[in-house]
C-alpha cells in the first residue's frame, strides 16, 4: 500500500501524520518535542487506540526522523520504508515564488531557503525538515505546501502596502498572509456540508488558535486576509500584538532604550496580545476561568479585532453565505463564537445556543433564519497536504 507522510517541521519540533493513500485514512500521528534540547520525547498513536512514547535526547532533526521511521518500522506500522511513497513538508513562506504547491527539487529547495527572511522563525525549521527526509526517504515524492500560496489570488489593492512602490519590486515588502491551508480547507469542507459549489459562495474563515487569522473567500479564491508580510499582524493572538501603528514601535525602543530592532519584534511576537494585556496567560483557557479586570479586558479585545476584521471583509465581498470557525479557540470556545456572531445581529446572522454548544466537531451553528450560515469546522492541514503530495505524484 501507498503511504504519505505529512511533516510540519518547527525549530525544535517535528509533527507529522501517515496515511494510506488514496483512502486517506491516518494510520499513525504524532510528535517529535524538544529536538536539540537536553531532554526530548517522542510520541506516536496508532492502530485501535494503541500510544507509544520514549524520552530521549534528539540531537538534530535528522536524527528525530531516523528515529521516527525506525519506530514505525518497530511497532510494525509499516513493513519497509519503501510504503512511503510521498512526504509533505508543511513550509510556511512561499513568497511569489511559490503559488500552489509543487515537488521538491534543489532549485525549489534554493528558493526556500532564500526566503527565509520572510519567516525566520519557520523557513529554515521547515528546510531543515525536507533535508533530513530526502536524505532518509530518496525515493519517496518530496513536496511543499505552502502556508501563503492560497493567498496569492489576492488583488494588488489587498497585498500591497502604501509604501513607495519600489520597495515592493526591490524587496517583496507586501502582504503574504499565512494559514492558507487551513483555510483552504475549511472553507471546501463549508461548501460540501452546505452542498453548495464554493466557487458561488462568499465565505469568511476564522483560524483562531495560538497564531489566528482571517480569510475573506470569494467565489473560491482569498481575496483578503489578516496577517501580513509575516504572521504578526492581523487580530490579537496569543502572544502576538497584532496590527500595531508602526510610529509606536519606534516611540516604545526609544522609551525603553532598545537599539537592536530584533528586540522589539521579539516583544510584539512573544510578549504581546492576550499574555501582554492579561500579564498571565496567553492561553484562552487560562483567561475565561479568570475574574481579572485584564483577563476580561484580553478577551474583549481579542473579539473586538475579530469583529472589526469580519465586518471590513462582509463589506468588501458585498455580503457573507458563511462564517467559518476552526483551529483551538474557534473549534473549543463557545463563548468567543457568541460573542463574534452576536456583533452581527443587526444583519440578520444569529448564532443558536443549543447547537453552539459543541467542542471540536463539525456542525451548523447558526439559526434556521440566520441570513448566513455559521459552521464549526475542525481544520485539517495535514490531509491537504497528503492530499496536495497526492495530486503532485508522477
Amino acid at each position: 500500500m501507498a503511504k504519505t507522510i505529512a511533516v510540519n517541521a518547527g525549530s525544535s519540533t517535528l509533527k507529522f501524520q501517515l496515511f494510506d493513500m488514496p483512502s486517506e485514512e491516518v494510520i499513525a500521528k504524532g510528535l517529535v518535542d524538544r529536538i536539540g534540547l537536553a531532554e526530548g520525547s517522542f510520541t506516536i498513536d496508532y492502530g485501535d487506540g494503541q500510544h507509544f512514547k520514549i524520552e530521549q535526547p534528539f540531537k538534530d532533526h535528522k536524527v528525530a526522523i531516523n528515529v521516527l521511521l525506525k519506530e514505525l518500522i518497530d511497532l510494525k506500522v509499516i513493513g519497509s520504508f519503501d510504503e512511503i511513497t510521498g512526504v509533505g513538508h508543511r513550509v510556511v513562506a512561499g513568497g511569489e515564488f511559490f503559488k500552489d504547491s509543487v515537488v521538491i527539487d534543489d532549485d525549489v529547495l534554493a528558493k526556500i531557503d532564500e526566503l527565509a527572511e520572510y519567516a525566520p522563525l519557520h523557513n529554515p525549521a521547515n528546510a531543515t525538515g525536507i533535508r533530513a527526509f530526502r536524505e532518509v526517504l530518496p525515493n519517496a515524492t518530496a513536496v511543499a505546501v505552502f502556508d501563503t500560496s492560497f493567498h496569492s489570488t489576492m488583488p494588488e489593492e489587498n497585498y500591497l502596502y502604501s509604501i513607495p512602490y519600489e520597495y515592493y519590486e526591490k524587496f517583496g515588502a507586501r502582504r503574504y498572509g499565512a494559514h492558507g491551508t487551513s483555510h483552504r480547507y475549511v472553507s471546501a469542507r463549508a461548501a460540501e456540508i452546505l452542498g453548495k459549489p464554493l466557487s458561488d459562495l462568499k465565505v469568511i474563515t476564522l483560524h483562531l488558535g495560538a497564531g489566528a487569522s482571517i480569510d475573506a473567500i470569494k467565489n473560491g479564491e482569498s481575496i483578503d486576509t489578516s496577517m501580513g508580510f509575516t504572521p504578526l499582524a492581523g487580530i490579537t493572538m496569543a502572544t502576538r500584538s497584532g496590527d500595531v501603528d508602526p510610529s509606536l514601535v519606534t516611540f516604545l525602543q526609544q522609551k525603553l532604550g532598545i537599539t537592536n530592532p530584533e528586540a522589539m519584534i521579539d516583544i510584539l511576537n512573544k510578549k504581546s496580545g492576550l499574555l501582554g494585556i492579561s500579564g498571565t496567560s496567553g492561553d484562552m483557557r487560562d483567561l475565561q476561568t479568570s475574574d481579572d479586570h485584564r483577563a476580561q479586558l484580553a478577551i474583549k479585545i481579542f473579539v473586538n479585532r475579530i469583529v472589526k476584521y469580519v465586518g471590513s471583509y462582509i463589506a468588501e465581498m458585498g455580503g457573507v453565505d458563511a462564517l467559518v470557525f476552526t483551529a483551538g479557540i474557534g473549534e473549543n470556545a463557545k463563548a468567543i463564537r457568541a460573542a463574534v456572531v452576536n456583533a452581527f445581529n443587526y444583519a440578520g446572522i444569529k448564532i443558536d445556543d443549543d447547537r453552539n454548544d459543541v467542542h471540536g466537531k463539525e456542525a451548523i451553528i447558526s439559526t434556521d433564519d440566520s441570513t448566513a450560515k455559521v459552521l464549526l469546522i475542525p481544520t485539517d492541514e495535514e490531509l491537504m497536504i497528503a492530499r496536495d503530495v497526492e495530486r503532485l505524484k508522477k
